[in-house]
């Protein structure tokens, strides 16, 4: 299989290049190295990049010739973000993925996987949630995202394209470098290992979702997999954990003299989430195996390598 990832060289987009490449399959990455990194792909032997930006559709056109499956994952990530920058992140997430979806049903593409995000619910009324769920987002990203799953699978609905829009949870490990916009672990983590104390906002009671990247990476290969299969399916660990305990075992991961201070709850952060991931396992077999205390472990050891290249 021939496969264009957008934003492959970011965190989940170079994971999943890795593993398409270890599985002999032709990978061309499209990324503006907005937020990714070149450097995530160094050691991956045979992958097309190609510097653009999804945007520019002549870029998304050339990127996606030849190929038979497209894994969209460029995006403006996190709530703050948006809420700082909202007409860039409606620019990238919205059009961008017009641009993709447009380009797929001219070049004859067989499956788009779009990366979703729980982002779109808003604050959850039920524990765990389902795909129904009603969609209520807090935020500008959560918006977004929300519209490019209606953009896939409307494109699903009156062309001869399978989509197939994958609701992320909270995703962590490997690649994902520290980002004030960014996931608690890798912040929490790189402070700690720099000896800076950690914040926890709120009263760390609330709860999340963490899924380890190698589980996303197995979401999007046996959805792009999947004959004849469109929707959007939810994509966690099905377990949680509170911040306030996660600090502490990220405390402890990081050597246990890590200090965590208080600071007030932020807008947009949902209190509690949880996924409910059994229509993605009724529909193309997924099931999660990392567990949370392996992954931190395994993250951590990789946070410190790349400390010490930095």
């Amino acid at each position: 299989m021939r496969a264009l990832i957008t934003g492959g060289a970011g965190f989940i987009g170079s994971n999943l290049a890795a593993e398409l490449i270890a599985s002999n399959h032709q990978v061309v990455v499209l990324d503006s190295l907005m937020s990714g990194f070149k450097s995530n792909l160094e050691s991956l032997r045979g992958v097309t990049f190609i510097e653009g930006d999804v945007r520019d559709g002549d870029t998304v056109l050339r990127a996606i010739e030849g190929c038979e499956a497209v894994f969209h994952l460029a995006a403006s990530v996190g709530n703050k973000r948006s809420i700082d920058h909202p007409i860039t992140d409606a620019e990238i997430n919205v059009l961008g993925t017009l641009r993709v979806l447009e380009a797929a049903r001219q070049s004859r593409v067989r499956k788009v996987v779009i990366s979703s995000s729980a982002g779109i619910f808003g604050e959850l009324k039920t524990i765990p949630i389902g795909e129904d769920h009603p969609v209520e987002p807090d935020t500008p990203y959560g918006c977004t995202k929300l519209c490019e799953e209606k953009l896939g699978l409307a494109y699903a609905k009156v062309h001869s394209l399978e989509v197939v829009c994958l609701r992320y949870f909270n995703v962590y490990g490997p690649n994902q470098r520290f980002d004030a916009y960014g996931n608690v672990i890798p912040i929490f983590t790189f402070k700690l290992l720099r000896g800076e104390p950690i914040t926890i906002f709120g009263d760390g009671s609330q709860t999340r979702d963490f899924i380890h990247v190698g589980d996303v990476v197995q979401a999007n290969l046996k959805a792009a997999e999947a004959s004849g299969l469109s929707g959007a399916f939810n994509i966690g660990s099905g377990t949680r954990v509170s911040i306030g305990d996660l600090a502490q075992a990220l405390v402890t991961a990081t050597g246990g003299h890590g200090r965590i201070e208080r600071g007030p709850a932020r807008k947009g952060d949902v209190m509690h989430s949880l996924a409910d991931i059994q229509g993605a396992a009724r529909a193309f077999g997924f099931r999660p195996s990392v567990a949370l205390g392996e992954g931190l472990a395994g993250y951590v050891s990789w946070a410190r390598t790349e400390k010490a290249r930095s």
